[in-house]
């Protein structure tokens, strides 16, 4: 698996850095980085600490508002918008942590998705989110007044830049000693618990660290579109978190960033693929085929559920695995 890491990561790197120029829309692509971002920032909590949310779109969601209020309204820079935005995430999740780690289970994942309900209806009715309209117009600025963020290309790689620095603190927390506590906890909490760790404080850790790092992954999805809608902080963007993780592998590193882009490609470009099947093999059906996005999605997941249980990423390091001497 490290030799692997070794050679698909740098290539991964390698063709985001280059991606503008091979034709590929700098925004798409950075709005692929935001949930890239945020299924890596799950996956620390789900496949590293086993613990399932289904809260976490309260975070995305309410940072994304949070930070679009700030530099809109408040005229702070873009810099200093996605601090806020990430804090907020922070500040949620030590909230919702705190309650929720008194539970386990079914009954956590309840209190998540019940604490997240709250926080959309909230968004619904505060007056500076815009209700179902959304926060709009939020500008890009000058990052450190120097950087134009208008121009996409420049945003594109400033996005880039941070979705890297995020993802190297999540690699570092990983395989930093609380990271391999927080292995020890998912596997076998009692024993962790006999041998003397604080197993409630490591998990309200993991969960702050999941939801800052969710914070601001929407922080900058509303940096890069210059919105904030509901659908950022519905219970349906929760469960397509968890769906981009299981699908590119549970546990995994790399696996939330193959899941994020099949989700995200699928919903994007279903209907652009159907087209071409449609003018390929001259079958009308295929043009109908973007307007069934999530049976599609659906069906790659109880694909991956039953044929590929590990996902794809956690597949390939078993097969990996297996062919080692």
């Amino acid at each position: 698996m490290k030799k692997l890491s070794l050679v698909l990561y740098p290539l991964l790197l390698a063709g985001l850095l280059l991606a503008p120029f091979l034709g590929a829309y700098p925004v798409f692509v950075m709005k692929l980085l935001c949930f890239a971002l945020f299924a890596a920032a799950f996956n620390l909590l789900l496949g590293f600490a086993g613990l399932l949310s289904f809260g976490h779109a309260a975070f995305l969601g309410c940072s994304a508002y949070v930070a679009g209020q700030a530099m809109k309204a408040w005229g702070l820079t873009p810099e200093l918008g996605l601090v806020a935005g990430t804090l907020t995430g922070a500040l949620l999740g030590w909230v919702f942590g705190s309650l929720a780690i008194r539970r386990q289970g079914i009954y956590f994942a309840m209190i998540t998705l019940a604490l997240a309900q709250m926080m959309f209806f909230v968004a619904l009715q505060a007056r500076f989110t815009g209700g179902e309209d959304g926060l709009q117009g939020v500008p890009r600025g000058k990052l450190f007044g120097l950087l134009d963020l208008s121009n996409d290309l420049t945003m594109y790689y400033v996005a880039l830049a941070v979705c890297v620095l995020a993802f190297l603190l999540i690699v570092r927390t990983v395989h930093s000693p609380f990271g391999q506590v927080l292995k020890g906890i998912k596997e076998n909490e009692p024993r962790a618990l006999s041998l003397g760790y604080d197993v409630s404080r490591f998990k309200l850790l993991a969960f702050v660290i999941s939801a800052a790092l969710s914070g601001l992954a929407g922080s900058l999805k509303t940096l890069v579109l210059g919105f904030a809608t509901l659908s950022d902080v519905h219970w349906t963007a929760s469960g397509q978190v968890v769906l981009m993780t299981l699908v590119g592998g549970l546990g995994t590193l790399s696996g939330p960033l193959v899941g994020s882009a099949v989700v995200v490609l699928l919903e994007n470009k279903l209907g652009e693929f159907g087209s071409l099947l449609a003018r390929l093999t001259t079958i009308e059906w295929f043009n109908t085929l973007g307007e069934s996005v999530t049976m599609v999605t659906g069906l790659i997941f109880v694909v991956c559920v039953l044929a590929f249980r590990k996902g794809i990423m956690g597949e390939v390091v078993a097969f990996m695995a297996r062919r080692r001497p």
